[in-house]
This record gives C-alpha cells, structure tokens and sequence, in this order.
C-alpha cells in the first residue's frame, strides 16, 4: 500500500487523517518564490512554526512531515525551530544540486529525516549524485514545478512522456524509495480520475503519494464528524482500489498505462 500524506495545519483535520491511517502529516512552509513561480491558482498554504507545534500535539501515530523554504540565509534558523517543533521529517523544495541538498542534511543533523523534493530539471539531471549522499531514503517527485521547468502544460502529462520512468529507475535502481505528485479520491468524475493516477504509481514502483487538495476538503464540512465520515470513505474507497491493483499484471498496468496516455493527450490537445 502507498504512503499517504496529507496537508493540514489545523489540529482537528490532522487528527482524523491521523487516525485514518496517513503516514504523514504535511505541514507546508513553504513561501518564498512560489508566486512568482506560481502565478496561476495553485495551493500556497503559508503556514507557520505555530502551525508545526499545534499540529505535533494532535498527531500520535502518523509522522509529522514539514516543508521548508528553498535554502536561504535564514535556513539554518528556520529548520532549528522546525525540528524544536516537533518534525519528524523535513522537506526541502526546489534545490539544483546534489551540494545544496547535502548543506540540508547537515543543517538537519541526524535530528530528522530529509526527503528532498525534486521539481526542477536541474534537480532531475542531479539524482543520481543525490542518491549517493548519506541519509537520503526517499526523494519525492513534485510534478507541478517540474512541468514548468520542462514547459509542459499539464503536470500528469510527465506520467506518460518518460520522464517520471526515468526517474523512477534510477532511484529504485540505487535502492531507494520514491513518491510521486498527488492525487484525489476513487470514484469521483475528474478529467483524469484517480484510478488511472494509483495505477501508475503501481506501474512505476512508488512508494508514496499527496492526497490533493480535492480528496476531502475539510471546508466543505459543518462539523468535524461530517469531515470524518467523509475522510474515512474516501480513504477506504482508495484501499480498496490499491488491493485490486496489488494483484494485476505487467499486460494489466500496460493496458491503464495506455489508456491514461489517451486521456492526457485529450486533456492537452
């Protein structure tokens, strides 16, 4: 079964996925340059160390994973009170060399586990020299800033042009974990539904996924027990589907393979 995270700085929402069963959950810190790089409506969340702190209190089983800014001059600072918050886990964005993500493992120092993010061509050329430092387990693979460094229209379009493959053997070739993008809930009408999204994170070997903003939004809620219903069917309904996938075939993941290429190719003209 994939690693599920999810992204939250309320304590309420945490402590349902939390006791759903998410591996982790993702406190967003990073600001710096997404807007610039983003101008579009994508999610920028700006949470805070208060954010961190609150959300430790609420998270018992799940670890608790915080994504920092890009290095800066005030890394160092940022990452020490992240790690006095409580992180588990910590995420650096946007780097372009195996230098930079070495730097962030030192500022960590042993305290927590860094799961760099790799979203940049430059990153991507990288990875095998990242693969090689001491205390990287896992890179996660953030699709939508790596579609706009390869000029790509549509973030789920690096499923099918080989990109995400590459990647995918190189770290599993060193032994590594890997996680890929996000995604939504099972059963819902999307242009590409989650189904074909979980099938290819099977295909590729992935080791974990972001449940997106759209798998349950809390907002949508009246009550946290409305929320938590809602959050327990939409995690089920995509077990479930991941038990089915765990038993197919080469020739099965071939045929949704294909298929999810068709779909993008209408989604993009």
């Amino acid at each position: 079964m994939l690693d599920y995270y999810y992204i939250t700085n309320k304590p309420s929402v945490a402590s349902v996925a939390d006791g759903a069963g998410v591996a982790c959950v993702f406190v967003d810190l990073e600001y710096m340059g997404k807007d610039e790089r983003q101008p579009f409506d994508t999610v920028k969340n700006h949470h805070t160390v208060e954010d961190v702190i609150r959300v430790r209190r609420a998270v018992k089983n799940a670890d608790l994973l915080v994504r920092v800014n890009p290095l800066f001059d005030g890394s160092a600072e940022e990452i020490e009170r992240v790690i006095e918050a409580g992180a588990d886990i910590v995420m650096l964005p946007m780097w372009n060399s195996a230098d930079e993500v070495e730097r962030f493992i030192g500022l960590l120092g042993g305290r927590a586990r860094p799961l760099p993010l790799l979203e940049t061509d430059s990153a991507a050329k990288c990875v095998g020299e990242i693969l090689k430092l001491d205390g990287i387990e896992e890179i996660h693979i953030g699709l939508n800033d790596l579609k706009i460094s390869q000029n790509k229209r549509f973030l789920f379009e690096l499923f099918v042009d080989g990109t995400v493959d590459a990647l995918a053997e190189k770290i599993s070739g060193a032994g590594k974990r890997f996680g890929v993008g996000g995604v939504g809930a099972v059963g819902k009408k999307i242009a590409l539904p989650a189904e074909n999204i979980l099938a290819e994170h099977y295909r590729l070997g992935s080791s974990s996924v972001i449940l997106s903003r759209a798998f349950c939004p809390a907002e949508e809620f009246e009550s946290d027990g409305e929320f938590k219903t809602a959050f327990l069917e939409s995690i089920n309904a995509n077990r479930e589907y991941e038990k089915m996938l765990s038993s197919q075939n080469e020739e099965y993941f071939s045929r949704k393979h294909k298929e999810t290429t068709e779909i993008i190719r209408e989604i993009t003209g």
